[in-house]
């Protein structure tokens, strides 16, 4: 018997029993990953359009339950993006070009945008996001490319700031009430509409899944982000876990819905395992926690994250929207795990390989952020995939036997695994692991900082101006009125790279 199969032994058994199950290793399973999709209601739906966004060749599909566009409150204060505000042209000119400039490397390339489908959801009560930032989300995607055809914009009346449901549950509220646990009754089935607009018509949903098809899994496997919590869960029906070829949806919780503030009610009551459960679909559910301490954010001061929301205004780094941005990663990195199992392939016919595991795998040429990993041609690959600690670096198939990795810290050691794939996409067994640890940085160079008033900084291509507000160069700060009086310190971090703030 396989090892993943004992886990999933384990697991049921201490549910069948009624006791309390520990938290079992994440298995992986047969995927079709050409249909990986992720939806989300509130933090939830900005995580979800950020990782639609960041790694749109993966995900084919992005359900967003009341949130805003990508990069919002990473320009401006979160309340800019929130409570019906109404976002301007330049704003989203402004969202779009950190989407240009960081498409082909921060995210992948902005053309796999187009070929998404879109589910657009809001209600016409919710005053706690409102209809307005859904629309300029909307006008996001449309700006990317993404076809009518492809879009679903659902307004709905007298529905509050809630994840939509046709049907009651223990805890759950009226769709007028937006108050814990933000699941209602609002005669609508938000989870089948938004997997529909995916995958098309749904064979009928089993009301009553398995409860030891609902499985607890370590997370803390794959992040020490200090806003996600040590164990998330994932659906995976009988037909899943036996070994037929599934499809992975991915489904966020929104702020005050994570399992230390509502229990299972996001991942039992919200109906994404009902339809899952006669559709082939495994529903993978990412948890947040409650983080009261005090973080720096990109454009909205200095915030505690007391609600266990999903990063969508910078608390845990300036990279948050970005490939790199430490949930972002670990997501990627769970459904990267879940995709990985024997027969699992970009089409939608199954199959299996026989391909050997590469030998030889070796790291070599170190810098500080970047490091070299070789390894010897496998007979019959087509391609090759490279793992950094268990998690994948590469967008596309690599066909040499070479890759350099890159984005990586300073005098930090890590572990390169490599799978040879054959030209269906399917991968073969994992090498030995090769180690390597980066350079250490020995000099620092000293930074640069210009005090001069706004309209000088712009002048001097430091800044740029909208709407009679000035914002700096890279980071997009925003520096306050741009005229001749208000003065500015900014600090150059990079190239064409400012921050506000002082030199040693």
């Amino acid at each position: 018997m396989s090892l993943k199969f004992v886990r999933i032994a384990v697991a049921l058994a201490a549910f069948a029993s009624g006791a309390a199950s520990a938290a079992i290793n994440l298995p992986a399973y047969n995927v079709d990953t050409s249909n990986t999709t992720v939806s989300g209601l509130s933090s939830g739906g900005f995580m979800a359009n950020q990782l639609g966004i960041a790694y749109s060749s993966l995900f084919k599909g992005v359900g967003v339950f009341a949130a805003g566009p990508y990069m919002c409150a990473g320009l401006s204060n979160y309340t800019a993006c929130m409570y019906n505000a109404s976002i301007s042209s330049s704003a989203l000119t402004n969202m779009q070009n950190r989407i240009d400039t960081w498409s082909g490397s921060q995210i992948d390339n902005k053309s796999n945008i187009a070929g998404q489908k879109v589910y657009l959801f809001v209600g016409t009560s919710d005053t706690t996001v409102g209809q307005n930032p859904v629309t300029a989300l909307k006008t996001q995607y449309t700006n990317n490319g993404v076809s009518t055809a492809n879009l679903e914009h659902v307004v709905r009346s007298g529905t509050s700031h809630t994840f939509p449901t046709d049907f009651d549950s223990t805890g759950n509220n009226s769709c007028g009430t937006a108050a814990s646990p933000y699941i209602s009754n609002c005669s609508y089935d938000g989870a089948k509409a938004v997997l529909t607009k995916f995958y098309g018509t749904l064979n009928a949903r089993n009301n009553a899944p398995a409860a030891s098809n609902f499985i607890e899994f370590n997370q803390s496997e794959f992040t020490t982000n200090a806003g996600m919590a040590a164990t998330g869960w994932v659906y995976v029906p009988s037909s899943c876990a036996s070994g037929t070829q599934c499809k992975v949806h991915v489904a966020l919780h929104g702020c005050q819905q994570s399992t230390d503030k509502i229990g299972d009610k996001f991942v039992k009551n919200t109906g994404y395992a009902r339809w899952a459960d006669t559709n082939n679909i495994i529903v993978l559910f990412p948890q947040t926690k409650t983080d009261n301490t005090s973080r720096s954010t990109a454009a909205s001061g200095s915030l505690a994250n007391a609600n266990a929301c999903w990063d969508w205004i910078g608390w845990y780094g300036t990279a948050f929207a970005q490939k790199t941005g430490p949930q972002m990663t670990a997501i990627k990195a769970m459904v990267d795990r879940i995709s990985s199992g024997s027969g699992s392939s970009g089409g939608g016919g199954g199959g299996t390989t026989t391909l050997a595991a590469p030998t030889g795998v070796a790291t070599s040429n170190a810098t500080t952020s970047t490091m070299k990993i070789t390894w010897n041609a496998v007979s019959g690959a087509s391609t090759y995939n490279i793992y950094r600690n268990n998690n994948k670096t590469n967008a596309l198939g690599v066909s040499a036997t070479t890759f350099t990795d890159i984005g990586l810290a300073a005098a930090t050691s890590y572990s390169w695994t490599v799978r040879a794939a054959d030209a269906n996409g399917v991968e073969g067994a994992t090498s030995a692991a090769a180690t390597g640890t980066t350079a250490s940085n020995t000099t620092t160079p000293p930074a640069t900082c210009y005090t001069a008033s706004n309209y000088a900084h712009t002048t001097a291509g430091r800044a740029t101006q909208s709407g009679g507000y000035t914002y700096a160069n890279g980071s997009g700060q925003n520096m306050g009125l741009w005229n001749t009086f208000t003065t500015t310190t900014l600090k150059m971090t990079g190239t064409n790279y400012y921050v506000i703030g002082t030199c040693p």
